[in-house]
């Protein structure tokens, strides 16, 4: 007798580049599709970045709109009206830990299993997040299960209740150091023969872009051929941009955008420069080690994404003097390592996860 291919409902805000969507992405490539698929629940009436990839897949993408506090009944009805309507799912994922107590309660009552996946260590500091971080308290009596990126996230989110650690994991062939990807992409993109810090992170108030390009000029001011990549979108990007210009940096940081050459960016790249505010993880500090480039981090990154010895941690207490000194400590350039084994080793290669969460699916 074949077993009957089962469903899985993963909810998110969006479906762009972001950590956690590269991570279920990474999943779902690699999940044995006859058995498990995939679909999506996003809060979004915008196009996103990998909707055309789950549809070639064989997945759904649903929407819903963005929960607001005013929509709280609207919010609601809209849920049960989808899980009226879409009865065949064995699980729910929420992603979006903000309102998750709210569409995993409704999916119970329709006889579905609730996961819950935390992702972060904080909603931040403004109101919205104040409302954000009271939403999520009934979290860990709602779900069925409970799932987080680290120890540190699972402790923010769920408190001292027993959580899974699900590993960020990535595909280690892809992020292989290749000398040759690292000429090549140097020269289309008008690298050679300079020093380039890439950070790659949406342009929102957890990354802290305002230090980073703090840090950038006093990198600059001691090396005129430093280079600063922005990778990513977000809503203070036109900020980061004005300041930049105003403070004279315009040709030498360059606002990148949304990518899909992530493993060849990273070759090109001679340090990674990643001073959040906060973390869940930082799947792309897996993705820069897996890469074997040097990475300099803020110590609100969980030490848990220190799987090698290419991490430094430097405190946010530090002026952006002492952060662009610990840079310049790689201006002369260093070693790019096969990190396969290491990050194997670690846990962090995709086919050990998809093994482990297609277990626990099926």
């Amino acid at each position: 007798m074949t077993r009957e291919t089962i469903r899985i409902l993963h909810v998110f805000g969006r479906l762009d580049f972001g950590g956690a969507e590269t991570f279920i992405m990474n999943v779902y490539r690699n999940i044995d599709r006859a058995k498990i698929q995939f679909d999506f629940m996003i809060h979004t009436k915008q196009k996103c970045a990998y909707e055309d990839e789950v549809i070639a897949l064989g997945g759904k993408i649903f929407r819903i709109p963005a929960y607001n506090c005013f929509n709280h009944l609207k919010y609601k009805t809209a849920w049960r009206k989808f899980f009226k309507n879409n009865k065949n799912y064995k699980f729910i994922h929420g992603h979006m830990t903000s309102t998750a107590a709210i569409y995993l309660k409704i999916a119970k009552k329709h006889g579905i299993k609730t996961i819950s996946h935390a992702h972060n260590t904080s909603s931040g500091n403004d109101f919205k997040a104040k409302i954000k971080d009271i939403l999520q308290l009934p979290l860990k009596y709602t779900a069925d299960y409970l799932f987080a990126c680290s120890a540190a996230a699972g402790k923010w989110c769920y408190g001292k209740s027993d959580f899974k650690i699900i590993f960020n994991a990535i595909d280690t062939n892809k992020f292989i150091y290749n000398k040759i990807f690292r000429e090549i992409k140097r020269k289309e993109l008008g690298l050679e023969n300079k020093f380039v810090i890439m950070h790659i992170g949406r342009f929102e108030i957890q990354k802290n872009h305002g230090f980073l390009t703090d840090i950038f000029r006093e990198i600059y001011n001691k090396n005129q051929d430093a280079v600063l990549f922005l990778v990513g979108n977000g809503p203070l990007r036109e900020d980061i941009k004005i300041k930049t210009e105003s403070a004279g940096l315009k040709n030498n940081i360059i606002f990148a955008g949304v990518r899909s050459d992530i493993p060849e960016l990273l070759c090109a790249a001679d340090v990674f420069l990643f001073p959040s505010l906060w973390e869940g993880l930082g799947i792309v500090l897996i993705e820069a080690q897996a890469n074997g480039l040097r990475c300099v981090v803020s110590d609100a990154v969980p030490e848990e994404a220190a799987i090698t010895n290419l991490i430094e941690f430097v405190s946010l207490n530090q002026p952006a003097m002492y952060w662009a000194d610990k840079v310049l400590a790689y201006v002369d350039g260093y070693e790019r390592k096969d990190m396969r084994e290491e990050i194997k080793k670690a846990g962090y290669d995709i086919k050990n996860t998809v093994s482990r969460l297609e277990e626990f699916y099926l």
